[in-house]
């Protein structure tokens, strides 16, 4: 039985994205996502509203049965002044105890990282979606680039073929 792929949320839910990490898509092969949410201070919650975000370089790491977010830089909230927060510190991320004990498990396996792919406001809240990720080789990145573009052209041909 083969597992349904989970839809992100709808607009109509209060889904809002704030960034995506799109070369996480391109440098690893996600194998398995999940949803969590992040412990902030309410500047960090106000910049992201503002999405002042970047995930370049970011990760997740599970140290002493907890899982923490490291790398984001959520920019600063300059109404804030003195009292912002700071730009790139490690983020708590809230997780049930069995989803961090089964990444703990498979991020031990040779290969394996989490890599966050977005960060978004569901009904207020906000969330980091968390993706279990492989690394690609070069050879793999040229075939996923080839296939892209294969694909184009041919929707591109019958696009063009209908009119």
């Amino acid at each position: 039985m083969a597992q349904e792929k989970k839809k992100p949320p709808k607009a109509a839910d209060g889904y809002d994205l704030v960034v995506e990490n799109r070369k996480a898509r391109h440098d690893f092969f996600i194998e398995e996502t999940v949803e969590a949410g992040l412990a902030l201070t309410g500047t960090e919650v106000k910049s992201l509203r503002a999405h002042k975000a970047n995930l370049r370089d970011s990760y997740a790491r599970i140290k002493d049965g907890e899982a923490f977010l490291q790398g984001v830089h959520i920019g600063a909230y300059a109404p804030a002044g003195q009292f912002s927060h700071k730009e790139t510190r490690s983020r708590k991320l809230l997780m049930h105890r069995r989803e961090i004990d089964r990444f703990w498990g498979r991020v031990r396996e040779k290969g394996y990282s989490l890599v966050p792919l977005r960060i978004y406001f569901l009904r207020g809240r906000a969330k980091v979606e968390i993706g279990l990720a492989k690394g690609k080789h070069l050879y793999d990145k040229r075939a996923a680039i080839a296939s892209k573009t294969s694909r184009r052209e041919m929707e591109r041909a019958l696009k063009s073929r209908n009119r």
